[in-house]
This record gives C-alpha cells, sequence and structure tokens, in this order.
C-alpha cells in the first residue's frame, strides 16, 4: 500500500477515537437483527413482487458515463491504473480460471439475493411478526426501487480546476425510519466473502476494508446520503447445524456503519483531481504493487514503465521479501514483478 492510500485509508476508518457504537453502526447493526429475524422465518413466497423484479429489468434504463470519470468501486484503486484509464489506454483481456467466474457470479447472486430480500421485508415482515421493518428502498418516480441499473448516474465534480464525473451505481439507498418516525436515507453496500467461515467472525473481521469505505464515501455526493451501511455476506459455513455459541463468534454477516462527512469525501475527490492534473501534465503517477491482483491494464503499465521506475519496483520487491509481511503479500509482489519483466522482454525481442 503506497503512502498516500494509507493515509486515505487512516483518515476513512478513524472513528475519532470513541469506542462508543456510533448512531451509523446503530442503522447496520439494526439492519443484520432483522436480515437474522426474516431468514429464520419459513420462506415467503410472492409472486407479484418477482414479477415486477423481472420486469423492472426487462426495460432498465442505459446510462452511459460522461467523460472524464471516475467510478466509485475504483476509489482506492492504485493510481497509475486510474491514470492509463483515463487515456482510454488498451485494457487487459485475459482467460480467467472458471472458479473465478463463479465466485464472480455467486457475489453478484449474493446482492440480488439481499435485495429481494429487503424488498420482501418492506412488504411481509409486519404480517409475518406484527412488526413493521424499518428498512425498505427509496423510490424512482417510476416505482422501480433506488438500486443497480435504476440508480445509475453521472454526478458532476467541478473542483481545483478539473471537471469531471463520478459514474456508477449502488446496491441500494434505503429509507430507514428511526425509533422517533423520522426516516432517514442511508446507503447499502453489499460485499460477499467466499474463501471460509472464519472470515467474518468477530476475531477476523474487526473493520470494513478500506477500499470499500472509499467507495461508500464516493457514493455520499452521488447520492446525497450522509450515513452507509457496508453488509458482508459469507456465503461459506462451517456446518449446516453450528455448535452452541458459535454463530455469535462467527456470524456469517456483518454490517459496518459509516458517517460520511465533507474531510471524507474531499480526500477521495482531491485523489481524483491529482489523477485529472496527472493526465493533463502527462506524468504518470506510481505504481501500486498491493493493487496489482485487480489492475484490469498491467500490460499498459510494464510497457509504460521507464527503466528508473522498474529499478524502483525491484528495490521495493526485494524488500518486501525481507520484511515480514504476509507470504501472501510477498507472492502478489513477485508475481507483479516477474509479469512486468515478461512483458518487457517481449517487447524488446
Amino acid at each position: 500500500m503506497t503512502a498516500d492510500k494509507r493515509k486515505l485509508a487512516a483518515q476513512l476508518l478513524s472513528n475519532g477515537g470513541s469506542s462508543e457504537p456510533s448512531f451509523a453502526q446503530s442503522i447496520a447493526d439494526e439492519l443484520v437483527s432483522y436480515l437474522n429475524e426474516w431468514h429464520s422465518l419459513p420462506e415467503t413466497w410472492d409472486n407479484q413482487l418477482d414479477a415486477d423484479i423481472h420486469r423492472w429489468y426487462s426495460n432498465a434504463p442505459n446510462v452511459f458515463p460522461k467523460r472524464p470519470y471516475f467510478s466509485p468501486s475504483a476509489s482506492n484503486a492504485c493510481p497509475r491504473e486510474l491514470y492509463h484509464k483515463a487515456l482510454n489506454a488498451k485494457k487487459d483481456v485475459e482467460a480467467k480460471p472458471p472458479y473465478q467466474g463463479r465466485w464472480t457470479r455467486l457475489g453478484t447472486a449474493i446482492g440480488d439475493m439481499i435485495q429481494r430480500d429487503i424488498l420482501f421485508m418492506a412488504k411481509h415482515f409486519g404480517k409475518k411478526t406484527g412488526r413493521v421493518c424499518p428498512f425498505d428502498f427509496e423510490r424512482n418516480e417510476d416505482g422501480t426501487p433506488v438500486f443497480e441499473d435504476f440508480a445509475k448516474r453521472n454526478h458532476k465534480i467541478v473542483r481545483g480546476g478539473q471537471t469531471f464525473y463520478l459514474y456508477g451505481t449502488c446496491d441500494g439507498i434505503l429509507r430507514y425510519v428511526t425509533a422517533d418516525g423520522e426516516i432517514l436515507r442511508v446507503g447499502l453496500e453489499i460485499k460477499s466473502k467466499q474463501t471460509t467461515a472464519a472470515k467474518t467472525s468477530l476475531h477476523s473481521m474487526r473493520e470494513p476494508e478500506a477500499k470499500h469505505v472509499a467507495q461508500c464515501v464516493t457514493y455520499g455526493p452521488m447520492y446525497g446520503v450522509d450515513y452507509y451501511v457496508i453488509l458482508y455476506v459469507n456465503a461459506s459455513k462451517k456446518s449446516w447445524v453450528y455448535p452452541e455459541g458459535e454463530f455469535e463468534k462467527s456470524p456469517d454477516i456483518r454490517a459496518f456503519g459509516i458517517e460520511i462527512k465533507p474531510h471524507d469525501i474531499d480526500a477521495i475527490l482531491d485523489r481524483f483531481v491529482d489523477i485529472r492534473n496527472a493526465v493533463d501534465s502527462g506524468t504518470p503517477p506510481a505504481l501500486d504493487l498491493g493493487a496489482w491482483t485487480f489492475n484490469n491494464y498491467k500490460t499498459t503499465i510494464a510497457k509504460s514503465l521507464t527503466d528508473e521506475e522498474l529499478q524502483t519496483i525491484r528495490e521495493k520487491v526485494a524488500q518486501v521479501r525481507r520484511s515480514g509481511m504476509y507470504a501472501s503479500t510477498k507472492q502478489q509482489y513477485a508475481e507483479a514483478l516477474a509479469f512486468i519483466e515478461r512483458v518487457r522482454e517481449g517487447e524488446a525481442v
């Protein structure tokens, strides 16, 4: 992780030193409580609501990006990747293992499931329990829920002498009714975990991932929300029946509430301004090897590196190999360097 990303992550994850749960976290905890209760009840069938969902998607609006733009999901991406993306460089197209394709599809399916469950809870929770669910999705004028294809937008930013757009869509904008009856707009971001059941345990997951926080902060000005819930859903389970107390220690869903503050938004937007300035000056920013795995412009970057930059990368990889970092991190850095050198050797032939 580069110095600017470490600074950004620390800032976005800071809660001001308070050990008390925030109001945003109380919303997240309440959402988990309602989901747990809903998933404990017999499944509810509603052909009309399912038909509505399919009908909405069959005629979803098309919203295309206005350039130049940045996507919220790439808010914490490698600056060198964002630089080449802004230059419309050729994106890597490579075959991936089939299990990765299934992994991605399962992640999408998990998001679809939670969105459907919230729609069903809003309509049927009261009938099942005698208590009204305080969560529902905000609706567009045509009645469609504000999520996915029905929430896609371009949000114009004018800052630091630069003009660009925030383009993309969210997993949902919720209407949350407080105990006092106040209606608040709260963003929802759904993330899947599929490696091990321990991934979402209280021990392993103590805070949301910095890249997910950055993504939600970027959604803040796009949708005019101050609160966001990041919901992690783990597709991996230990067993069909958990020993007593095990579910409490290692639940399969976790949620973190964040309050989006102006200085958090400033940090993200300033980063985007820096990228646009780099594009204008033709000065590519440094490569972040820590974000190499999901970098979509590896080949272009490898070819664009100067000899001095390559030497700096070699020294960085050597330093990481000697460090106490995780073996997986060392492997990622080493594989990145090996890829870069293969590309450059092939280009020189």
